[in-house]
């Protein structure tokens, strides 16, 4: 008697038949019958369902696809048994594991994916044979442990290797070395020196793209590094020398990181990045460089210096990087006469400019005509004249907060030009009056922190454009703001008249208002017609004021359907504050 599967219509033996043919053998082999483990067992029991069994999977653990095994998080202590052969990803991620035993890894030899981050294994728990029998394993991520050496032996089908976060002193030949597919290694924050460092550490494997040796203990750069490498991560280590040639192969190099290390004038030549012909972003910021390094690449797109001992930037230093967008010197030692003009004028692609912390008296002069972001706050600037942001036309960020600008010295024709410009920050200025002349295209502008006494309608007339407005730490009184200040500003959506010295809540304000920060004034009443003209508020700040609980009218939020946030934390008296029934939602109103 056969059947047909309707499926395939291949007969097969009758469930009895079959039964009995497998009953039969186990007879007639010697000794007691072998154990039919799940994922062998292909028979079904005498009158069951001839549907198969699910797959075997380890308590706790989830296998959502036949070749996935997933045991993270469950903190477990013990390898898990009964693991199927067949997987191909397992992971053990997030558990309380200290060893990896051999016979149970060595049985998975179809392993591509092995995820143990996050344990507690350590190198006497990783023995070396531990990955011989899985010659099909490419990713292994074994980062967070407590590995004191890395695995002499990691199979030559290798792709990723992710050992970061270890106490690894030593590497060694057959670790990454001989293997062509490898791509990525992560070796962060472990407690390498150059002398756990093998000169043919990658010897053999030249496909390796990404490197990442930052939060070691390296003095110089490592020699023999793969000569394919993209990425290279050095950054936090104690490297204060590039040895000549240490770079000299690595000619596919795009990105590299040398930030936060001891490099000096002396630790560089002018050939240490000659052959880096396509170099795209380079860091070395937080190092003790005084000068601009010699034989950059022209293909530079990001150069970071920021906090060295940078005292001048030397014209020849930056010729043919025209393809440099982003040029960031912050927090150097960059005096008066620290950009000489003409200085960066080479750099005809540049995008952005930080300055950041320095020591500058002017604006730098024959800036690139195409700069689109100008950062220069906490410097010495003093005087902004007519003609020192005229060669910058398509400025759209200009930052010059905390410098020692007063009203004085800021010409009425300082931005004429900058017709692009979006955002202009002079906060923490001596500014007693708002400069003329600001451009019409402004989004943001921010003058916390002066000593604005005043507001007229002219210097905010024609400002349509502007969204953001930021006058706190000032002293402005309502009688000090002119009539007819906020005419002009119909697409204000948030403005800070925080910390100031008024009385009350200033009349007419922007209809397209959403957020008012008060905080900080002398507020003492809020009467019913307060905010008549700002039907669109969402958000209103009221705390540290004068506000007692009769100060604000119960009609003071009607006709205010978007208010959401109402603070009056901080007042003499705690002040309860109705919303008009319409309001989705009761905001905070607290007592001190």
């Amino acid at each position: 008697m056969v059947t047909r599967c309707p499926a395939w219509g291949h007969p097969e033996p009758s469930l009895n038949s079959q039964w009995l043919s497998l009953l039969l053998l186990l007879l007639l082999l010697p000794g007691p019958p072998p154990a039919l483990g799940m994922e062998d067992a292909s028979f079904p029991h005498l009158g069951e369902s001839s549907q198969p069994p699910p797959r075997a999977c380890p308590p706790r653990c989830s296998c959502p696809r036949a070749d996935t095994v997933d045991c993270a998080g469950l903190d477990l202590r013990v390898f898990p048994d009964n693991i199927t052969r067949a997987v191909q990803h397992l992971s053990l991620q997030n558990n309380q594991l200290q060893e990896l035993p051999y016979n149970e890894l060595s049985r998975l030899s179809g392993l591509r994916t092995l995820n143990l981050h996050n344990n507690r294994i350590s190198s006497e728990g990783l023995p070396d044979e531990a990955f011989e029998s899985l010659t099909q394993l490419q990713h292994i991520y074994v980062a967070h442990n407590k590995l004191s050496e890395a695995p002499q032996f990691l199979p030559r089908s290798l792709r990723v290797a992710d050992l970061a976060a270890n106490e690894v002193t030593e590497i060694f030949p057959l670790t990454f070395g001989e293997k062509p597919a490898l791509r990525s290694v992560y070796l962060h924050n472990n407690q390498l020196s150059n002398a756990g460092l093998p000169p043919d550490a990658f010897h053999g494997s030249q496909a390796v793209v990404t490197l990442s040796l930052s939060s070691n203990r390296l003095s110089y750069v490592p020699p023999s590094l793969p000569s394919s490498l993209e990425r290279l991560h050095l950054q936090n280590n104690l490297i204060s020398k590039v040895p000549r040639g240490a770079l000299s192969r690595q000619t596919h190099l795009r990105e590299l990181y040398l930030q936060y290390n001891q490099l000096t004038d002396r630790g560089l030549d002018a050939t240490t990045f000659s052959k880096l012909h396509c170099l795209e972003y380079l860091d070395l910021s937080h190092n003790q460089l005084a000068a601009v390094p010699a034989g950059l690449p022209r293909t530079l797109a990001v150069l970071h210096l920021g906090r060295n001992r940078i005292r001048r930037v030397e014209a020849a230093r930056l010729r043919g990087l025209r393809g440099l967008c982003y040029l960031l010197l912050q927090h150097n030692q960059l005096g008066a006469a620290g950009l000489p003009a003409g200085a960066l004028r080479p750099l005809r692609g540049l995008h952005t400019l930080h300055l950041y912390g320095n020591g500058l008296d002017r604006v730098p002069q024959a800036l690139p005509r195409r700069l689109r972001a100008l950062v220069l706050p906490h410097n010495r600037v003093t005087t902004l004249g007519a003609h020192d942001l005229a060669a910058t036309p398509s400025l759209a960020e200009l930052n010059l907060a905390y410098n020692r600008l007063a009203s004085a010295r800021v010409h009425r024709r300082a931005f004429h030009r900058l017709r692009a410009l979006r955002s202009l920050d002079l906060a923490g200025n001596q500014l007693t009056l708002l400069p003329s002349g600001l451009p019409a295209s402004l989004h943001t502008l921010r003058l916390q922190r002066n000593q604005l006494r005043a507001l007229e309608p002219e210097p905010l007339a024609g400002l349509d454009q502007l969204q953001e407005l930021c006058l706190a730490h000032n002293r402005l009184r309502v009688g000090d703001i002119g009539p007819g200040t906020w005419h002009e500003l119909q697409a204000l959506q948030v403005l800070d008249l925080s910390h100031n010295e008024l009385s009350f809540v200033p009349p007419d304000l922007p209809e397209a208002l959403e957020e008012l920060h008060l905080q900080g004034n002398r507020i003492s009443h809020v009467g019913p017609e307060a905010f008549l003209s700002t039907p669109r508020l969402r958000a209103l700040f009221l705390r540290a004021n004068r506000l007692h609980v009769t100060s604000i009218a119960p009609e003071a939020f009607l006709g205010l359907p978007h208010l959401r946030v109402v603070d009056t934390t901080g007042n003499p008296e705690p002040v309860l504050v109705q919303l008009p029934p319409t309001a989705p939602r009761r905001p905070r109103a607290e007592g001190p």
